[in-house]
């Protein structure tokens, strides 16, 4: 009976686990439901799933996580288990256009079930959905592909210390810098960005990091710094030895490659004031290179595998996060992609927003107003539940 399933490595958060060595396993916190349905003509899979709150209380709560096997994002806490002693079973249905939820759990010595109807949950599902298609078809008529496209950071903010993905999945926390139009500027000493992906435990969110993909950024460096300065990577924490890969920049003009903690200089030179489109690539889980507007700094070089290193790499950076005397650089509208991208699809992106100029016609301009179209029609005001 049945058949035997496959993981597509790193697409699902939290339905596929693997536990640390010597560490306990909270089966409480395993998949509760999973069900599959077609809203607003998209396929998804939906599922349940306990997790810590992020305010960092010992509750388990409930999230309804849903995903189209590309972009993944959570809502809730759809419940707290303050009172209750024990949840046995949850079920998810959609049926009629109606998404409820059905809960077994045991308080005291009293067993009971419970129904709630996620309407607000539904209605926020086919927000995103909405917002994710209008966004692709915007990229699309720019040449800016799409497929594998799962996060966008651009311009929008909240509180000057989040930059909020534009697909509504996955927010960046930002740290002493200040917001420019599609981004922001990093001038200050620990000035930074940090876009969590993979953090241990089950809250995590993409886990297709630790395997394959390509992240591209269009930078401006305002000035030379005195040292070598981290502008853009991806790694296990904070500190230059815990770089799997990056580009940082330094101090004879030269472009700087990351990876497994050591900096290279190809010899690939840099110019104040000017604008690049920079890419950082995985392939394979241990093949990673770094692009240039299309053209890649060095060659390709083997980083330790998931496997090798023990740890998932849990975040990306934008800036310095190594301290010191800070950087002066402006970055914006940053793509995140769940593959590896041709180099003639960087190029077709470069060539995009170059053929297009700057100003009012730029890609940048074109973005923009597409964004505020949609915080018109309501369908980038939520944002608190995708917390970085």
């Amino acid at each position: 009976m049945g058949g035997k399933w496959t993981e597509a490595v790193g697409t699902l958060p939290g339905v596929w686990f693997k536990s640390r060595p010597r560490a306990p396993w909270d089966k409480s916190l395993r998949v509760g439901d999973l069900i599959t349905a077609t809203i607003e003509g998209k396929k998804l899979m939906l599922y349940t799933r306990q997790g810590h709150p992020f305010w960092g209380t010992e509750a388990k709560a409930l999230y309804l996580w849903v995903t189209d096997n590309s972009r993944t994002f959570h809502l809730g806490p759809l419940s707290t288990d303050h009172a209750v002693d024990e949840t046995l079973e949850n079920a998810l249905l959609y049926s009629d256009g109606a998404l409820p939820l059905s809960r077994e759990s045991i308080v005291g010595t009293r067993r009971g079930i419970s129904l709630a109807r996620l309407t607000e949950e539904l209605k926020t599902i086919k927000s995103t959905l909405s917002t994710w298609a209008r966004l692709d078809a915007f990229f699309s008529k720019s040449s800016i592909p799409t497929a594998g496209l799962v996060g966008f950071l651009s311009d929008t903010s909240s509180g000057g210390d989040t930059w909020i993905d534009e697909y509504r999945c996955v927010n960046a926390t930002v740290t002493k810098a200040a917001k420019v139009k599609n981004g922001f500027k990093f001038t200050a000493p620990g000035s930074r960005a940090m876009w969590s992906m993979s953090r241990w435990g089950p809250n995590k969110q993409y886990g297709f990091v630790n395997h394959r993909f390509t992240l591209v950024a269009t930078v401006t460096i305002h000035q030379v710094p005195k040292g070598s300065t981290p502008l853009l990577g991806a790694g296990l924490g904070d500190g230059a030895g815990k770089k799997i890969i990056g580009l940082s920049y330094g101090m004879n003009k030269k472009w700087e490659k990351v990876f497994n903690g050591t900096k290279t200089a190809p010899g690939s030179t840099w110019e104040p004031g000017r604008e690049y489109q920079v890419a950082l690539m995985l392939q394979d889980g241990n093949k990673g290179s770094v692009y240039v507007d299309g053209v890649i700094v060095g060659s390709p070089e083997t980083i330790r595998t998931l496997e090798t290193q023990g740890f998932e790499i849990p975040q990306f950076y934008v800036g310095s996060d190594e301290g010191g005397s800070g950087s002066d650089v402006t970055v914006t509208n940053v793509f995140l992609y769940d593959r590896p991208l041709s180099v003639g699809e960087l190029k077709l992106v470069r060539k995009s927003d170059a053929k297009k100029g700057k100003g009012d016609g730029s890609m940048r301009g074109g973005v923009s107003r597409v964004l505020l179209l949609l915080l018109l029609l309501g369908l980038c005001g939520f944002s608190a539940l995708y917390g970085a």
